[in-house]
């Protein structure tokens, strides 16, 4: 059985005491090896909606874990400084106060803040003080098809504005034509730009094909140094689901296995209800372990999902759900 989730109130905070990701020289025998059974992948992926299951106490703590480890995201065209300044607000106090109050939890908070490179500052300077870290999506977010050389300078523009993560998108032809070199030359390279930065590597799932091309592109991202690897930009038309994200899970593990190395894993896009968010921590849980379920090795690339989390929270206190429009983004 699933036992509650750690919700310490500094679990919020990135505990950045591993050793980042170096990376490895490109092994072309261990990508060519890799293989994915889509059939039992899909079979195993679904089983975890049905088998866990979670109630009470145990949900909410669940819950709360899942706020902690939620990349708060805007990134549309309309984007304002207020708008960022609001969501920067709402990373500091993600769930009313009084809720954490009668959870005995106050000062939570999510696990970062994503915006665009123009944002950057804007967010930086709301979230002074808050130990909450600015995620910057970059390279030419989210087609990734930019000159290259803007894309790396667009990089190393949001490390000099105050990112602290950056989310970089690999080009998918290389994945698409099995050119495993170029990707690993280019996430290499991105890596360098980043610096002290950490940096996710976005595969963009839902564009690749296969299974087995997912899994090959999360191990060629790991060995050039990706300290995350992360299912979409949110922009596909197909985003995280259960198999890729056990087929990029089992990934990381493998790797772990290899080489004693960490690699954090975010899933991204189409999570938006409470119960998909324990689903997914269950699933890192039971094929990672307990320490992947610390914000900086695992986040969720959904801020939509924070609303619905929020009502559920408000009804194991109160026993009453509350409107959506009581629970904004800003």
């Amino acid at each position: 059985m699933l036992q509650p989730a750690t919700t310490s109130q500094d679990a919020h905070l990135p505990q950045l005491t591993l050793t980042r990701n170096p990376g490895m020289d490109l092994d072309m025998n261990w990508v060519r090896a890799v293989q994915a059974n889509t059939s039992a992948i899909e079979r195993r992926a679904a089983t975890l909606p049905a088998r866990r299951s979670v109630k009470k106490d145990y949900q909410a703590a669940w819950l709360l874990k899942a706020v902690t480890c939620i990349d708060l995201t805007t990134l549309s065209g309309d984007d304002t400084a207020a708008r960022v300044r609001r969501l920067c607000a709402k990373a500091r106090q993600p769930v009313n106060a009084q809720v954490l109050a009668a959870l005995d939890m106050p000062g939570i908070t999510t696990g970062a803040v994503c915006v665009y490179h123009e944002m950057v500052e804007t967010a930086v300077a709301a979230l002074e003080g808050s130990g909450i870290p600015v995620a910057a999506v970059s390279t030419g977010f989210p087609a990734g098809l930019s000159p290259f050389d803007l894309r790396i300078e667009e990089i190393r523009r949001s490390v000099a504005a105050g990112a602290s993560e950056i989310d970089i998108v690999i080009s998918r032809r290389h994945v698409l034509e099995g050119n495993w070199q170029a990707l690993y030359n280019e996430m290499r390279e991105m890596r360098t730009a980043c610096g002290e930065a950490h940096v996710k590597a976005i595969l963009a799932t839902g564009e690749l094909g296969t299974l087995r091309n997912v899994a090959r592109a999360s191990l060629v991202c790991m060995m050039a140094g990706a300290d995350f690897i992360k299912t979409s930009t949110g922009k596909e038309s197909v985003n995280a689901t259960l198999p890729v994200s056990l087929t990029m899970i089992r990934a990381i593990r493998d790797y772990h296995t290899a080489t004693g190395i960490h690699v954090g894993y975010k899933p991204a896009g189409g999570i938006s209800k409470a119960k998909d968010a324990i689903t997914y921590l269950a699933l890192i849980k039971e094929e990672l372990g307990a320490r992947w379920l610390q914000p900086d090795l695992f986040r969720f690339g959904a801020s939509s999902l924070l609303g619905d989390i929020e009502r559920q929270l408000e009804h194991h206190v109160t026993g009453n759900y509350s409107a959506t429009h009581r629970h904004p983004m800003g």
